[in-house]
Order: structure tokens, then C-alpha cells, then sequence
């Protein structure tokens, strides 16, 4: 048995798939389009075929990143997160402050994760994730930031407390 503090961790940071624009709804309630749906599920399925089966979701409550996670669920394991088949799920925590978020404060939110956990999916929003991505790899983060459904995986070299330079390892994007 191990105490943690020599096993990988991974950061997989996720800006949130292709939104509606809307003039009559808030920012916040934007929808998913089809394609930010299907591209959601994309990524699951990226994510599992990789291994990359997070122990611990944080996510922006905004309506356009709660339905990319649950399009990554599904991509993940062909059914929606509450259900699905065994296997562990990981602890989904809706974090406000991930909304309009600066990087530092993403940083944070990711700092306070469990130390046991060994991968971590942030769902959120530009251009916070994508300052998050190259705060924490600044020669291999992608200059013009992450697209829509773009993931960046990131390997931490230390626990995820001390956490603040990780080696860009993969990138994605789920458009098909």
C-alpha cells in the first residue's frame, strides 16, 4: 500500500464545449449546441480510450459546463453519471468560484483536492483554464489557448497541494 506521495497525478483541464449565444438568456444559462453535445461525449471517449478516468471532477455551475461533464460521462462510460456501469465514480464538486474564474483562483480550487486523488478533470471557462494551462507549463502551452471541448493533460510533480508547474504530457480536440 502506498501513501500517495509517489503516485502519478494527473490534471486534465477542459474548457466547456460549444455554447449557444444568446442575447435573452444570462451568461450563465447558455446551452450546449448539438455539436458542443456531441464533442462532449468526444472527449469522454478520448479520456477513456487514454485511461485518463478521473478520480475527482470540478466544475464551473454554469449550464454549458455542467452538460459538457455529463457528456463527458457519457463519453466515459456510455451512461449518465448518476448510472452506468460498475466501476468507481468520481466525486463531482460544482465549484462556483470556477465561473469567471482567474487562474489562481482555478490553482486553488485544484490544490484543494484530496491528496489521494490521482487524476483531476477541471471543466471551465476561458480564459481562465487556458492561463491555468500555461501558468503551469509556460513552453508548451498552446499561445492561443484552448478551443472549445480542447483538453490539456497535465503530469504534477508534487502532491496536489504544492502544485505549481506541471509538464504538458497530451492535448485533444474532440471535434470530429
Amino acid at each position: 500500500m502506498t501513501d500517495g506521495r509517489n503516485r502519478q497525478r494527473t490534471l486534465v483541464l477542459l474548457r466547456h464545449a460549444k455554447a449557444e449565444q444568446s442575447r435573452d438568456a444570462p451568461d450563465a444559462e447558455r446551452p450546449l449546441t448539438a455539436r458542443g453535445h456531441a464533442d462532449a461525449a468526444a472527449a469522454g471517449a478520448w479520456l477513456a480510450r487514454h485511461g485518463l478516468l478521473p478520480d475527482v471532477v470540478l466544475c464551473s455551475p454554469a449550464r454549458r459546463t455542467r452538460q459538457t461533464w455529463h457528456g463527458v460521462a457519457l463519453g466515459l462510460t456510455g451512461s449518465p453519471p448518476e448510472g452506468g456501469p460498475a466501476g468507481p465514480t468520481p466525486a463531482v464538486r460544482y465549484e462556483p468560484t470556477a465561473y469567471e474564474a482567474h487562474p489562481d483562483d482555478l490553482l486553488e480550487l485544484v490544490r484543494s483536492v484530496d491528496p489521494a486523488a490521482g487524476t483531476v478533470l477541471l471543466v471551465a471557462h476561458n480564459p481562465g483554464v487556458s492561463l491555468l494551462s500555461a501558468l503551469l507549463d509556460p513552453e508548451r502551452a498552446d499561445p492561443d489557448g484552448l478551443r472549445t471541448t480542447d483538453l490539456v493533460v497535465h503530469h504534477p510533480t508534487t502532491g496536489w497541494a504544492a502544485l505549481s508547474r506541471a509538464p504538458l504530457a497530451a492535448r485533444h480536440t474532440a471535434r470530429g
